[in-house]
């Protein structure tokens, strides 16, 4: 099997797309995606990065990160959130880790993230705006809603509030016909 390297770049931004482990819905719950947001705060406040897009699935996070300029060190970002946020949901939850495999056992993880996580640098003005879009568009991917604004976990909102993105955006409400961007682009390796 190749061995997979990640790209580093210092002050990069990274595409980031983390999977909870066999797909179990963690972020179906509020308190799990409060949990998930303090985890956040937490990492931030330890390694400082800003946070250009985000949603938060059933399943799945995608994310856009802006890490400082002289700092490329991504992964242990992405580690120290999975560590922060398995400890807070796993307190008093021993069902959680009752059943993990020997291997997972072997590499002290959990049941509740994938073992790896998928990465992609966004490489210029155009790359940035198809992630963003993907990011945006993914909830009505996945058959949860059926606009952009109506999912609360994006920061589609934020945005908009910008100006960046128009409210109706891929709406299909009042019978618009919505113009889907084009995903083509994306490859299949960032997590889906």
């Amino acid at each position: 099997m190749p061995e997979y390297r990640r790209f580093y770049q210092a002050g990069g931004t990274f595409f980031l797309t983390l999977v909870t482990y066999n797909r179990y819905p963690y972020f179906s719950s509020s308190d799990h995606i409060s949990l998930l947001r303090q985890a956040i705060r937490t990492v931030k406040q330890e390694m400082p990065f800003d946070i250009l897009g985000a949603v938060i699935l059933p399943d799945h996070l995608h994310f856009l990160w802006q890490l400082p300029p002289s700092d490329s060190a991504y992964s242990k970002r992405v580690g120290r959130l999975k560590v922060l946020f398995t400890r807070a949901l796993t307190v008093g939850q021993n069902e959680v880790m009752e059943s993990i495999s020997k291997s997972r056992q072997k590499h002290r993880e959990s049941n509740v993230w994938q073992r790896r996580f998928w990465e992609h640098t966004v490489r210029d003005e155009q790359d940035f705006e198809e992630c963003l879009n993907y990011i945006h568009f993914n909830p009505i991917k996945h058959g949860l809603v059926s606009c952009p604004h109506f999912w609360s976990y994006s920061s589609f909102h934020s945005w908009v509030k910008q100006g960046s993105y128009p409210l109706d955006w891929c709406c299909v409400c009042g019978g618009r016909k919505a113009k889907v961007p084009d995903f083509g682009v994306i490859p299949k390796t960032w997590g889906e």
